[in-house]
């Protein structure tokens, strides 16, 4: 059960955890009809404004898109750094969301912004509902034979843990053998997951148990309730989602990604934002967009279209 004395910090875990199953939105900053607004704090500082256009980044745009000088972006908003609500439960905030400004800043562009869910979204972008999608997504080799991606920053794999676990640290997976581990649905931590479960058979043990969830308050829930033993989600979310929470300690990253901008497959918007996050990173927005949110440890050397995932 819930202890008392964690419900207060909790909350800005839980409220912050909104719109991972939400259908895309006119209002490019609407929350789900009924959902609270983030609470807690989250830095507010505007170092986007002050973005210039950089003309050689924008000529490599197709012509199409420079004549319309708009592009629809879908946005999984879940919980900081990546992405959240502010208090007003309409205007979201993080990485993801700073991140797209900037480039767009940088290449001219205005951008239209839809909510979307994690899960919908890279179908979407090979439909052409959307032109570019932001949610942390990973760069794994299974996404990059559907889906084209240009890096901002580098997260990953990490777990965490109740104060009363005994765990401390998990290089191996076969340490999760016999417990529950929650984690989102749709993502690569469900996958690493599903895909290693056999380890512990293998070594005659019993398996670990996966719960999915579609928002990672759900997930939070499930380990202060007891229904998880760990949970394994982002490095930057965990390590952000701690610092919330009395009870629960991050343990270690398990494995590091490359996080970029995804689009559809063959997409011609690659290069320019390759350029512009370069661009960003040459003018200083881009160490200011990481320190804003404390996550100075997840910079790039520079952006890259569709690296191989890390290994």
């Amino acid at each position: 059960m819930l202890r008392t004395r964690h419900t207060a910090a909790f909350a800005l875990i839980t409220v912050a955890a909104l719109a991972l199953t939400a259908c895309g939105s006119g209002d490019p900053a609407a929350a789900p009809a009924g959902a609270p607004a983030a609470e807690g704090k989250v830095p507010t500082t505007d170092v986007v404004s002050s973005v210039r256009k950089d003309e050689a980044a924008a000529k490599l745009l197709p012509a199409d898109v420079r004549a319309a000088r708009t592009l629809t972006v879908a946005a999984s908003v879940g919980s900081p750094p990546g992405s959240t609500y502010l208090a007003d439960g309409r205007t979201v905030a993080g990485t993801d969301i700073d991140f797209a400004d900037a480039v767009a800043r940088k290449l001219g562009l205005r951008l239209t912004r839809e909510v979307a869910s994690f899960e919908a979204i890279l179908p979407a972008l090979d439909s052409g509902k959307y032109d570019v999608g932001t949610g942390n997504f990973g760069v794994t080799e299974e996404r990059r034979r559907t889906i084209d991606f240009v890096t901002y920053i580098n997260d990953g794999q990490g777990f965490a843990v109740r104060d009363d676990s005994k765990l401390k640290k998990v290089t191996d997976l076969t340490q999760l053998c016999g417990l529950t581990v929650g984690t989102g649905a749709g993502t690569t931590f469900e996958v690493t997951l599903e895909e290693n479960r056999h380890l512990c058979s293998d070594a005659g043990r019993e398996p670990y148990d996966v719960k999915t969830y579609n928002d990672q308050g759900a997930t939070w829930a499930s380990l202060q309730q007891g229904r998880s033993d760990v949970v394994m989600s982002t490095i930057n979310g965990l390590r952000y989602a701690v610092r919330q929470q009395e009870g629960v300690r991050f343990l270690n990253e398990f494995k590091r990604l490359d996080v970029g901008f995804a689009f559809k497959k063959g997409t011609g918007l690659a290069p320019a934002f390759r350029a512009a996050v370069n661009g960003l990173k040459a003018d200083g927005t881009y160490d200011r967009i990481l320190k804003k949110w404390g996550i100075g440890e997840s910079a790039i050397t520079t952006s890259r279209i569709s690296p191989p995932e890390i290994k």
